[in-house]
């Protein structure tokens, strides 16, 4: 009894469950938007002009918004405090991730913070909204390989959840940076990435 109360308290409490259903409305923009387009975005986006120009681009918007941030106060300082239309604007941000050369992280975290969260919300909210996301995305690639063996199918599995775990680790990682640190080293190193793009296919190669 003891235990069932535990994990009820850890998991299953209101708070909780409602932002578990935030995270689903931030998830909508990318299910109705964002799938029906990868394919296309893919095809006409997916070029090193466009990940550099991203890498730039989401570069000046790390930098931008460490210098935002230092002088504005937050309106949302906890998750309990978004709003559901907040929910649904950080999803739509999410939707942007889809062009080649923009972090989902980075767009998700942008977007927090620009309709008024705090960094340490902004970092917290991006950490929980992966998970969602990276297993819908496993789940599309299963279902892309069509018919496969047994055997085949064990081995992408296996894969699908180290990289799983890996991205969990390290988007963890980041968040813990980013609720003690700005975005300015963030900046700066997409705009580095994104020169070195920009010199080695147009004048190097």
């Amino acid at each position: 009894v003891g235990g069932l109360q535990s994990f009820g308290d850890r998991y299953c409490c209101m708070d909780k469950i409602v932002m578990w259903l935030k995270i689903a409305v931030s998830c909508l923009p990318a299910m109705l938007i964002g799938l029906p387009l990868k394919a296309w975005l893919d095809k006409h986006f997916y070029n090193p002009t466009v990940v550099a120009l991203m890498l730039l681009l989401y570069g000046a918007g790390f930098l931008f918004v460490a210098r935002y941030n230092r002088s504005r106060k937050p309106r949302v300082n906890s998750i309990a405090a978004l709003r559901w239309s907040d929910a649904l604007l950080i999803g739509v941000f999410q939707v942007l991730a889809l062009i080649p050369g923009t972090s989902r992280s980075g767009a998700t975290i942008l977007g927090g913070i620009l309709i008024g969260t705090s960094r340490e919300v902004a970092a917290e909210y991006t950490f929980f909204l992966a998970v969602p996301v990276m297993f819908g995305a496993s789940l599309l690639k299963i279902v892309k390989f069509g018919a496969i063996s047994g055997t085949e199918l064990g081995v992408l599995l296996v894969c699908m959840a180290v990289a799983f775990g890996v991205s969990i680790l390290a988007i963890r990682f980041l968040m813990g940076y980013i609720r003690k640190h700005d975005f300015t080293a963030f900046g700066w190193y997409r705009i580095g990435l994104g020169l070195l793009v920009l010199l080695y296919f147009y004048v190097i190669r």
